[in-house]
């Protein structure tokens, strides 16, 4: 059996509609968008089912902004102690293919395994040749910022892939702000967010200490005055019933008074 399938024709898709906020068509554009990317199973998994079709019609929105295509966008986002970032690598290819500049090159200097050791990044400007550099990252500057001493750090097992990978990201938050999004790096975010997951430990031998060696009183328990007055007030009801009750009839006190009858002889 055969299905009936209508083709769409040309004139009824509007080439010029964009996916975005600017208009109705276009809102419905970049919804129709977000929910086929959260079905796809090759969406990295926090952008996947119904719960996140929003989160991929924001990631659709930024790479439009960022003319980047949006599932690559998608696999190269990640979600760093909750706050989202970009990897290093993504946010390079971006630069180096926004057609303004040349790709990023890095100059090194100092001596390797020494404090000076470092990296600096730079770019032509295409439209005027001019070389444009950025901040000198070094291994000094990642010891005073506590990068290079941190827990299963990349920066004592790789030192010159992260000088690298830090001297770009602050080149392109410098030099072209808009390509970021105001967003970092998973290496910064990983570096400059802390999150202390040690429990707190319990201060058990103090406690047991009081135990053993203060004692508390325990609260009086005061006399319930509502129901004590509310017993005396039965206990009295229920003494001037007996009362009345046991009192004699009138008829009964003048039979009382009364001479018996004398017999019939």
């Amino acid at each position: 059996m055969e299905k009936n399938i209508t083709p769409v024709k040309d004139e009824e898709i509007n080439f010029n509609v964009v996916p975005g906020f600017t208009s109705k068509e276009s809102y419905k554009l970049l919804w129709s968008m977000a929910k086929m990317f959260s079905q796809t199973a090759l969406a990295p998994e926090q952008f996947r089912g119904e719960d996140h079709v929003g989160d991929c019609a924001v990631a659709i929105n930024m790479a439009q902004r960022m003319g980047a295509d949006p599932m690559l966008l998608m696999q190269n986002m990640y979600v760093v102690y909750g706050n989202p970032a970009f990897s290093s690598k993504f946010l390079i290819a971006t630069f180096n293919q926004c057609g303004r500049y040349s790709s990023i090159h890095y100059d090194m200097s100092g001596t390797p395994g020494k404090d000076d050791y470092g990296c600096r990044a730079w770019a032509a400007e295409l439209s005027t040749g001019e070389r444009i550099e950025g901040p000198l990252v070094t291994i000094g500057i990642a010891k005073a910022e506590g990068w290079y001493g941190k827990k299963m750090s990349k920066w004592q097992t790789m030192p010159d892939q992260m000088l690298r990978y830090r001297a770009a990201s602050w080149f392109i938050r410098t030099t072209a702000p808009e390509l970021s999004m105001g967003l970092q790096t998973v290496e910064e975010v990983h570096d400059t967010v802390e999150k202390d997951i040690t429990p707190v430990a319990k201060p058990t031998a103090e406690i047991v200490k009081n135990m053993a060696t203060e004692t508390i009183d325990a609260p009086k328990t005061l006399p319930d005055t509502k129901a004590t007055f509310k017993a005396d007030i039965i206990t009295k009801k229920a003494k001037k019933e007996e009362v009345v009750k046991n009192a004699p009839k009138p008829h009964e006190a003048a039979d009382e008074n009364k001479l018996p009858e004398e017999p019939d002889f």
